[in-house]
């Protein structure tokens, strides 16, 4: 037998609450049968909250008790929070997954083949490519959180809002091996600085930082991914220089 669910939500002409429109999919995939309350205006919205006393909406109720907000039905149901703030490595896995596949699908476009050495290549000058937009995105609140660590940007401070222009033009030309003697020394070059520079915060200083590599505010923690990063960079641009040869 289906329980019974009560919402109460903001949905007006102009706005739909995301907040109730989440809660009402998560009491439909639990098969609870819902009486859905609209909240017609503001003032509506406003008003429901001041006469019963609540801080939010929506409100949730199971079998007429009250369950609280989407975060409150969530803990309820036995679901984990949605992680809205603090540190976290969803940004870098997402950018390295999804370039990673990038890489694999463009070497079998061009190759009709697995060449591991070549998915290598285009897998870190792809990964060059989308972490420099998300610092162009930005490029003040980067540079603002770069200036935390790197060693040159804070004896230089113009370097700051030059580093994402030159990975994002380094891992352009790597894509297609032009200009090698210029793309591959410019990004040994910033990615060796950028090694050093994490390795001393992180584990000299033993510092508690946020990485800037996917842009400001990203809430990923400055450690052994961002030196992974720099890293693989450098073996990139090394790589490409013996190449060249």
């Amino acid at each position: 037998m289906k329980k019974n669910a009560t919402i109460y939500r903001m949905v007006t002409p102009d706005h739909l609450c995301p907040w109730g429109l989440k809660a009402m999919d998560i009491l439909k995939r639990n098969d609870f049968e819902i009486e859905d309350h609209h909240l017609e205006s503001q003032e509506a919205n406003q008003r429901y909250k001041d006469e019963n006393g609540y801080s939010e909406t929506p409100q949730i109720f199971i079998e007429g008790k009250r369950i609280g907000g989407y975060d409150d039905l969530r803990e309820h149901l036995g679901m984990e929070p949605e992680e809205t703030e603090g540190k976290t490595y969803q940004p870098v896995i997402a950018i390295f997954a999804v370039t990673f596949l990038m890489a694999i699908t463009t070497t079998l476009a061009m190759t009709g083949g697995l060449e591991i050495l070549r998915i290598a290549e285009l897998f870190i000058a792809f990964s060059m490519c989308v972490l420099a937009i998300t610092k162009l995105q930005d490029l003040s609140s980067f540079s603002t959180m770069f200036l935390n660590y790197d060693l040159l940007a804070r004896k230089f401070v113009p370097y700051a809002y030059v580093y994402p222009f030159v990975e994002a033009g380094a891992g352009i030309l790597m894509i297609a091996g032009l200009f090698t003697w210029v793309a591959a020394p410019a990004a040994l070059f910033i990615s060796t600085i950028g090694a050093i520079s994490v390795f001393k915060a992180v584990y000299i200083d033993k510092r508690e930082l946020e990485c800037a590599c996917t842009g400001g505010g990203s809430g990923v923690p400055l450690g052994f991914t961002s030196l992974t990063e720099n890293l693989m960079m450098m073996a990139m641009a090394i790589w490409m220089m013996v190449k060249a040869l």
